[in-house]
């Protein structure tokens, strides 16, 4: 069994910081492509940033020049920095990870339960 774990979501004014993290555990071969996602309440999920095994990074133009995606590879964590939030950035976070659970197997997507992170204005 694949476990990911978010954490670090809450409630912050505009203009703040928060950072979130994801650790997956379990039975781990591999990880391959990290991610985050949200949904704000009556909105589809979307993509906010990715990044692969080796440290490409790509961002939704939203949060472009305000959130940096990053992985440590031994802890297998990924994390969200996210600066200069905005009552938009309001929405539940959840991350995801391509993961090999043996030598050789398939790669499958898993996600997280996800995070509230609340923005004031």
């Amino acid at each position: 069994q694949v476990q990911l774990v978010e954490s670090g979501g809450g409630l912050v004014q505009a203009g703040g910081s928060l950072r979130l993290s994801c650790a997956a555990s379990g039975s781990i071969f591999s990880i391959n492509v990290m991610g985050w996602y949200r949904q704000a309440p009556g909105k589809q999920r979307e993509l906010v940033a990715t990044i692969t095994g080796g440290d490409s990074t790509n961002y939704a133009d939203s949060v472009k020049g305000r959130f940096i995606i990053s992985r440590d590879n031994a802890k297998n964590t990924v994390y969200l920095q996210m600066n200069s939030l905005k009552p938009e950035d309001t929405a539940v976070y959840f991350c995801n990870a391509f993961i090999r659970t043996a030598f050789g197997g398939a790669w499958r997507v898993y996600w997280g339960r996800g995070t509230q992170v609340t923005v004031s204005s």
